[in-house]
C-alpha cells in the first residue's frame, strides 16, 4: 500500500492536465518529482531506520503520507499537487524500513520465508497501483483513489504501531555520523558493493521492459489504456514465486539460485523480443522477468542483511538507492532507443545488460 502511492498518477497525467488546465507535457513532471522525492527519501530518511525505533518512525511517515495524499486529492492547481507529490514519494520509503525491520524480527532459519513475504507485497504495490488508479478513476474521478490511500495510510499506521513490537535502535551517535558511516560500508563490504551493482542491472532491465511495453502493446497490438492497465496484472503473477525463493535461500541453496535469477531476466527479455507479434509470449515474458527481478532481490537482501545487523536499514539505503538509479536509467534509455530502433532496441539493450550482470556473478559468485 506504501510503495503503490509512487505510482498511482502516472496513468492520471491526460485527467490532471484536464484538470488543472494545463498540457500533457507540463503535467509529466509529476512523475519526475515523485521520484526525485523517492530518491530523496531513500538517501536521506531510510537510514533512520537504524537510529530512530521503527514502530514510532514508521507510524510517523504513514501520517504524513496520509496528509500528502489528501492535499493531492484536494489540490487546486498543478503546483500545490506538485508538492504534495514531492512528499508522498520522500515518505513512501517507509515501506524500504520496513523490510529490514522485518530481517530484525526474524529468526536465521526463515529469514528468507520473510523476506519473500515482504518483496511480493513490495512488488504488488509497484505492479498493481497504476491498474487500481485507472479503474477508480474511470468509476470516481481522479482525485477519489488519493482520498482513498489517504485512509489506507492512516489505518495502516495505527495498525503497524498497535501490532509491531518496539526495537530500540542499535545505532546512536546522531545523524551525520550515520550518514558517514553510509559510505563506510560501501567500502567495507565487498558482497554489498556486488549485490548492489547487480540489483542495479537486474532493474533498469527489468524498467526496460515495463517502461516501453505501453507503445508495444498500442502501437502493434491495439491496446487501449485500460487493457493496458490489465495487461499489468499478468506480470503480478510472478510474484508467486517469491516465497518459494525465500524458502530455498533458508535452505542454503542461495549462491546458484541467485545465478539462476540473473539468467532468467535476460532469457525473459529475448523471449519478449522474439514473442512481440504474440501478446500471450509477452505477458510470460513479463511473468518470467518479474520472476528473476523478485527473486534476486530477495536473496541480495538476505544475503546482505547477515553482514550487519545493526545497520540493516543502511545496508538497503546503498542496496535500493542503486536499484533505484539502475531503473530510473534503464527507463530513459530504453524509451531513446524505442524511438529510434523500436521494441527490438528497447528489449535487447535490457538483454544484454541483464547478461552481463549473470557474467557479473559468474566471475564472483557472491
Amino acid at each position: 500500500l506504501a510503495v503503490a502511492n509512487i505510482y498511482y498518477a502516472q496513468p492520471l497525467l491526460n485527467l490532471l492536465a484536464g484538470s488543472f488546465g494545463t498540457s500533457e507535457g507540463a503535467v509529466t513532471v509529476v512523475v519526475t518529482v515523485t521520484q526525485i522525492g523517492y530518491a530523496a527519501g531513500l538517501f536521506l530518511l531510510l537510514p533512520l531506520g537504524d537510529l530512530f525505533e521503527n514502530r514510532k518512525l514508521t507510524a510517523v511517515m504513514l501520517a504524513v503520507t496520509a496528509g500528502a495524499l489528501a492535499l493531492a486529492g484536494s489540490a487546486p492547481g498543478l503546483s500545490v499537487f506538485l508538492i504534495a507529490s514531492v512528499v508522498i514519494g520522500v515518505t513512501s520509503v517507509v515501506a524500504q524500513i520496513l523490510i529490514p525491520f522485518g530481517a530484525h524480527l526474524t529468526p536465521e532459519a526463515s529469514r528468507g520465508r520473510v523476506m519473500g513475504r515482504l518483496n511480493s507485497g513490495l512488488l504488488l504495490g509497484v505492479l498493481l497501483a497504476r491498474t487500481l488508479s485507472s479503474l477508480v478513476a474511470a468509476a470516481w474521478g481522479w482525485r477519489a483513489i488519493f482520498f482513498i490511500s489517504c485512509g489506507l495510510m492512516l489505518v495502516t499506521a495505527v495498525a503497524l504501531y498497535r501490532l509491531l513490537p518496539a526495537r530500540p535502535p542499535d545505532h546512536t551517535a546522531g545523524y551525520v555520523t550515520l550518514m558517514t558511516s553510509v559510505a563506510a560500508l560501501v567500502r567495507d563490504e565487498p558482497v554489498l558493493r556486488q549485490r548492489s551493482l547487480r540489483q542495479g542491472i537486474v532493474f533498469a532491465a527489468f524498467s526496460a521492459y515495463w517502461t516501453s511495453i505501453a507503445y508495444e502493446l498500442s502501437r502493434h497490438h491495439g491496446f487501449n489504456q485500460a487493457e493496458i492497465g490489465l495487461f499489468a496484472l499478468v506480470g503480478a503473477v510472478g510474484v508467486t514465486a517469491a516465497p518459494v525463493v525465500g524458502r530455498l535461500a533458508d535452505r542454503g541453496a542461495d549462491r546458484y539460485a541467485t545465478g539462476a535469477a540473473l539468467l532468467l531476466v535476460p532469457a525473459a527479455l529475448v523471449l519478449a523480443d522474439l514473442g512481440s507479434g504474440s501478446v500471450i509470449l509477452l505477458g510470460l515474458a513479463a511473468i518470467l522477468l518479474d520472476i528473476g527481478m523478485t527473486s534476486n532481490q530477495i536473496l541480495s537482501q538476505r544475503a546482505i542483511y547477515r553482514l550487519r545487523p545493526d545497520a540493516r536499514a543502511r545496508l538497503n539505503t546503498v542496496y535500493m538507492g542503486s536499484a533505484f538509479l539502475g531503473g530510473a536509467a534503464g527507463s530513459a534509455i530504453a524509451g531513446a532507443l524505442q524511438g529510434s530502433y523500436g521494441w527490438s532496441g528497447a528489449t535487447l539493450f535490457g538483454a544484454s545488460l541483464a547478461f552481463t550482470g549473470f557474467l557479473l556473478w559468474a566471475w564472483k559468485r557472491v
